[in-house]
């Protein structure tokens, strides 16, 4: 049976008459009109299903089996800490078509907050946001003995003479308050300023002198601020696919603190042997510059940091630099200058906690002293070697606080024991 369909039956309306067309297309045309009605249902069914059935196939390509951990593929420094501006910048990135390593991937070019954190601590360079102020406790303990034989041998195994065994322990606990500014992301400018306090015990004893057994002295030095230090950082690359971050400083310390030169030894009257300082100081008596650089580049999921900076004093005179009791000597001291190296390897543990490991080793020159009108002679064992292994974490307490411990293990017999600090870095 053949169908008309609604275009030949308009066509048969205009060539037959109008009382012959209404009385024999009215049954046929109602029926097109249902069938035409049925046909629009089904592909309005059929549209839905499709468009069902395309969510469904975007949702299993998009979502992986596991999700993977995320990327710091590019700076935190570069990433604003209010949650807004992230949004924003992930969005811009996204926008712009990928303008940077990352910036396609929204989610990969914001790190979480440990890494940000991490990165702080690793750079030098706190560049979330435009103030942060810092408070720190360290506390750092050092505790050297030394054997000193004043004598012969004789027969090659029997010692005549004096032997005496020195001992110092001292204890320095430090309060820094820091303050930073950071420009445009790219420029950062701190000040430090240190309250020191200080106690050492020295401590003698020998056999074979007129004074047998063990004499101690503990001196100590009430809270006093140490030396102000001010510096600034620029950031002069970006991390990126095949560079890491780098930023250099300059650091200027200044002679605010109390120096250790002119300060008079004592003897215990109950040992010839125990001489022990009259007063302790708070710091160097010098000024001194340090220029540096550090590195941080990203290998999912650890983070690998690196620095080095050199430490140069100037010369300053003095109007005694003598130690002996009723003896005013003026003269010019020159400490000698030191360089730092270290390395280490962070991992960001969750979105609030990350933990570091690293080496550092501190190299100073013998220093010099010369009296007026004399020459220029070397401070004996003033030279020094000071390494360290360190431990850190970082801890995000709330969006703008972070909790940073660190411990330091000295690895050498210039380093102290052990340092440990407890820092706060707020964010404003």
């Amino acid at each position: 049976m053949h169908r008309l369909s609604w275009g030949a039956v308009v066509c048969l309306g205009s060539l037959m008459p109008s009382s012959l067309l209404y009385a024999a297309a009215d049954p046929q045309v109602e029926l097109l009109k249902a069938e035409l009605a049925a046909l629009k249902q089904r592909y309005e069914a059929q549209q839905q299903a499709l468009m069902v059935l395309e969510q469904r196939v975007r949702q299993v390509e998009e979502q992986p089996a596991a999700p993977p951990p995320k990327r710091l593929t590019r700076s935190p420094a570069s990433q604003p800490r209010n949650n807004q501006a992230v949004a924003a910048a992930g969005a811009g990135g996204a926008a712009a078509g990928g303008a940077s390593y990352g910036e396609s991937l929204r989610d990969d070019s914001e790190p979480a907050q440990s890494v940000s954190n991490l990165y702080d601590e690793a750079s030098g360079f706190f560049g979330g946001g435009k103030f942060s102020f810092e408070t720190g406790i360290t506390y750092a303990r050092y505790d050297t003995r030394q054997l000193i034989l004043n004598g012969f041998l004789a027969l090659d195994s029997i010692f005549l003479g004096n032997i005496n065994i020195d001992r110092i322990k001292a204890d320095t606990w430090t309060l820094d308050l820091t303050g930073r500014y950071n420009l445009d992301q790219r420029w950062q400018f701190d000040i430090n300023v240190p309250v020191v306090y200080r106690e050492s015990t020295y401590q003698s004893g020998g056999v074979g002198n007129s004074t047998d057994g063990v004499s101690e002295r503990t001196v100590t030095r009430d809270p006093t601020i140490g030396d102000v230090n001010f510096g600034v950082a620029y950031k002069f690359l970006d991390e990126s696919e095949n560079s890491p971050d780098a930023v250099v400083s300059l650091r200027v310390k200044a002679p605010t603190g109390k120096d250790p030169f002119g300060i008079k030894l004592r003897r215990d009257p109950s040992n010839d042997n125990l001489n022990y300082p009259e007063d302790l100081p708070t710091g160097n008596g010098v000024w001194s510059i340090t220029p540096g650089i550090s590195l941080v580049k990203t290998y999912d999921p650890a983070v690998l940091f690196g620095s080095l900076s050199y430490t140069h004093t100037f010369e300053e005179s003095f109007s005694d630099i003598s130690s002996t009791q009723g003896v005013k000597e003026p003269g010019k001291v020159k400490i000698g200058d030191s360089f730092q190296v270290g390395a280490g390897v962070a991992f960001a543990l969750n979105e609030k906690m990350s933990m570091s490991f690293s080496v550092s080793d501190l190299i100073a020159r013998r220093s010099r002293i010369k009296s007026d009108g004399g020459d220029w002679t070397d401070v004996k064992s003033s030279d020094a070697n000071a390494a360290y292994f360190n431990v850190g974490m970082t801890l995000a307490a709330s969006e703008n606080l972070t909790i940073v411990p660190n411990l330091s293990i000295g690895l050498t017999d210039d380093a102290p024991d052990f340092t440990f600090s407890l820092k706060f870095p707020y964010y404003f």
